[in-house]
């Protein structure tokens, strides 16, 4: 069943007298558990794409149904509560809030829902567990590692239990041996959450921990397929690999 759809999106920006086109026509859906990787080049229209999936930006023409809410129906009210209770992101600069220690930073988005954290005691501590952060969680941003951080975001972005989350560019500012951690946890709230998980990435490593990868190039669906489930995480590496040349002979 189909959590999130994009139907013939287009959007344009105007700069001056020049129209500029992000995106042409992007047509796809995303189901319940899948983790999707968005794939492509600079000015391919990744992170448009991903603001206006999470409600964060209207498309100038075409719709987005989210968790069966049809965005361009709402009024700017309606659209930020159907975004607090369906959509956890995780950005690439963490933007956790420096005075709050990593258990606070977590429970932020159930403070701005007006729930109760103290009701939520058994779940932040499944969450905490999942990612890592158990003897970390009164700890504040500048004791955390880049890494840890990240985590403490990830955990934020799971805490109210969202039908998606997006990430753009999670490892983007991460060493390797973190990066690599923060995929396996996005894999992991998948696999034991059956979260539905959509990543935006110039990275085939971190996109090689998806099950699907949709290549965009120019504002327009260029490639999009499904791993093999069997598949190890190096022969996804290389599917990729194969496919980002393909592609660019075409260009």
């Amino acid at each position: 069943m189909a959590i999130l759809e994009a139907k013939k999106i287009h959007k344009h920006y105007q700069l001056g007298q020049h129209t500029i086109l992000a995106l042409a026509g992007v047509d796809f859906s995303v189901d319940k558990g899948d983790f999707v990787a968005i794939m492509g080049p600079s000015g391919s229209g990744k992170s448009t794409l991903l603001h206006l999936l999470g409600g964060l930006d209207t498309p100038t023409e075409g719709e987005i149904i989210l968790a069966g809410n049809q965005l361009s129906k709402l009024n700017e009210y309606e659209a930020t509560i159907v975004r607090r209770h369906n959509v956890g992101f995780v950005f690439q600069f963490f933007n956790l809030i420096p005075t709050l220690t990593a258990e606070e930073n977590i429970q932020l988005p159930l403070i701005i829902d007006g729930k109760d954290p103290r009701m939520f005691i058994e779940h932040l501590n499944r969450i905490l567990d999942l990612v890592g952060l158990e003897d970390r969680r009164d700890h504040k941003p500048d004791q955390l590692s880049g890494g840890q951080q990240q985590r403490v975001a990830l955990a934020r972005a799971l805490i109210t239990e969202p039908a998606i989350v997006l990430a753009d560019e999670p490892t983007g500012n991460l060493d390797s041996k973190s990066g690599t951690a923060i995929m396996e946890l996005l894999q992991r709230s998948c696999h034991e959450l059956n979260q539905t998980v959509i990543v935006v990435s110039h990275d085939p490593k971190a996109a090689a921990y998806a099950d699907r990868v949709i290549f965009l190039r120019d504002g327009i669906i260029v490639h999009d397929y499904r791993h093999d489930a069997s598949l190890s995480l190096p022969k996804r590496l290389k599917a990729i690999l194969a496919t980002m040349q393909e592609l660019e002979k075409s260009s």
